[in-house]
């Protein structure tokens, strides 16, 4: 296999979020990596052929002039969509937070001119949800209140509160803890029309996706259990740092 790097689109500095147990391996993460990896793809092949022994000979051409804080808005590189719903850097720098709201019943943008940026749902006040969200002061974040009509997909046709998603500072942003809080604020505020999306999602058929998102099944405990936001982001810390541990060995700028 040969393997042509490029630049991760939302930098390759930072890694953040929970790391994916074992158990929860599934077609949407098989190994344990967490939400943000901060690596390329010629770095992803080393570890995944070294580190977790898949049997594969790998050729690796790497990048010239790539550091790994930059974004991919600040390379020459043309950005070419990866999804239909990735239409700019700006969707790729809140995607690790909002793709958790496709373990729900909240509409993450699809059907919106902002997928993943603009999320809500019929049952959510808006100015509610955007006070709540702004009150928890999350770096490098502004959340404004917002109503929508999605045109497909979740809530079709229906107008939805929530917020769009302003990121002021994206190099102090922390998608992974924002993703958490956005879903545990929805759940606290709206406990009554908050449901979780059920299977299937992604080839699963038995298993909670957002379970299966998060490559855990603590997350959507603490967040029923009512779980301080804090020691929801404490719980995963030692996994993560075990994992920074192990992607310093594979990193190639």
């Amino acid at each position: 296999v040969i393997v042509c790097d490029r630049p991760n689109p939302i930098g390759g500095a930072a890694v953040a979020g929970n790391v994916l147990e074992p158990e929860f391996a599934s077609f949407v993460g098989q190994f344990p990596l967490p939400v943000r990896h901060g690596m390329t793809v010629c770095e992803l092949a080393q570890l995944f052929r070294d580190h977790f022994g898949i049997e594969c000979e790998v050729e690796l051409i790497t990048m010239s002039g790539w550091s790994r804080e930059d974004w991919f808005d600040e390379t020459d590189a043309p950005w070419v969509l990866p999804s239909p719903n990735m239409p700019t850097v700006d969707t790729a720098v809140v995607f690790p937070a909002t793709v958790l709201l496709e373990g729900t019943q909240m509409s993450e943008g699809r059907g919106s001119t902002r997928p993943f940026e603009i999320i809500g749902a019929p049952y959510i006040n808006s100015d509610q949800f955007a006070g709540a969200l702004n009150a928890l002061g999350l770096s490098g974040v502004y959340f404004r209140a917002n109503n929508f009509q999605p045109t497909f997909q979740k809530h079709a046709g229906k107008n939805c509160g929530g917020v769009q998603i302003h990121v002021l500072d994206r190099n102090t942003f922390d998608s992974a803890k924002c993703g958490v809080a956005i879903v545990k604020t929805a759940y606290d505020l709206y406990k009554d029309d908050f449901r979780w999306k059920d299977p299937p999602y992604e080839y699963e058929y038995d298993r909670n996706p957002f379970d299966i998102i998060t490559g855990t099944g603590k997350l959507r405990a603490q967040i029923e259990a009512g779980t301080d936001l804090d020691a929801m982001e404490k719980s995963w810390v030692p996994k993560l740092e075990e994992f920074k541990g192990l992607r310093r060995e594979f990193l190639l700028y």
